[in-house]
């Protein structure tokens, strides 16, 4: 009987339990904070990792897993010809690691598929968790590819950065534009759909944030069955917690996952950032 064995990367924003239940093998990015660099996870935790970027000279600097690694890791899993490895990434367009993998997959003594999941964070780990319970009720590979092309067509993910500060660091807008936003207090809100980060609107106070992404919420969930709701933050627990609350009500069945995201993603967002993931039945 065939197995499949289930590969993904540190920015899927898993918790510790939720790896070890689903049997998910994790290969980390690293991060470059002052000179020093850190692996993603092992030896820099996500509180340490925040304080770290207040206090930081410059902007730290995410890296992508090695080919090497991944190589590693796929010949380890491949303990057989009756394995095969499905490894899913981070979206293509925010990072080099789903093409790392693609490169390491045609390298390695292994059977593997690379599935570039398009999101990131939690949205990455709904297809993760998914592709594992795939896997452990028989699914082919061909099979799990074919569902989580459809997860990714019913899944939302909008972004609101509190400061524009570490988009302006990382060069993703003007310094001048920046500095403009910050006194009217702009905070931009942006969707990720099939990789791509699209503007949404621009708010100036969280409540509106809130009662904007709850608006969202409501009209592509209505009449759907709502399979996964997730919030991740960066030093916001607080604006999460209100947004679940708001939130809550419109899908009394589901659970709503809140985490603190991944300094890989943290990075590019800054302090008070807050993501709302969900994703629906096709």
């Amino acid at each position: 009987m065939r197995k499949i064995k289930i590969v993904t990367d540190s920015t899927a924003d898993l918790t510790p339990e939720m790896i070890e239940k689903y049997k998910i093998h994790v290969v980390p990015l690293s991060i470059s904070i002052d000179g020093q660099t850190y692996i993603d996870g092992v030896d820099l935790t996500k509180a340490e990792f925040a304080k770290k970027l207040v206090s930081s000279e410059e902007l730290p600097k995410s890296s992508q897993p090695s080919v090497g690694s991944f190589v590693a890791k796929y010949e380890e899993l491949s303990s057989d010809e009756e394995t095969e490895v499905l490894s899913i990434h981070l979206t293509e367009g925010m990072s080099g690691t789903f093409n790392a993998a693609q490169t390491a997959a045609k390298m390695a003594d292994a059977n593997v598929t690379v599935v570039n999941s398009k999101f990131i964070s939690i949205a990455l780990g709904f297809q993760v968790v998914e592709a594992a319970k795939q896997a452990e009720q028989g699914a082919t590979v061909a099979d799990i590819v074919q569902h989580l092309e459809q997860i990714q067509k019913n899944t939302s993910l909008y972004i609101m950065v509190d400061t524009l500060e570490y988009l302006a660091k990382g060069g993703r807008i003007g310094r001048g534009r920046a500095l403009l936003g910050s006194l009217l207090k702009i905070k931009p809100i942006a969707s990720l759909a099939d990789g791509v980060y699209t503007p949404v609107a621009k708010v100036r106070t969280h409540m509106q944030m809130i009662e904007l992404l709850k608006i969202k919420f409501i009209e592509e969930t209505k009449e759907k069955n709502i399979l996964g709701v997730g919030i991740a933050h960066i030093e916001a627990e607080g604006l999460a917690t209100k947004l679940k609350d708001a939130i809550q009500s419109f899908c009394k069945e589901t659970s709503i996952f809140i985490t603190e995201t991944s300094p890989i993603i943290s990075t590019h967002t800054g302090p008070g950032a807050i993501a709302l993931m969900y994703y629906t039945e096709s």
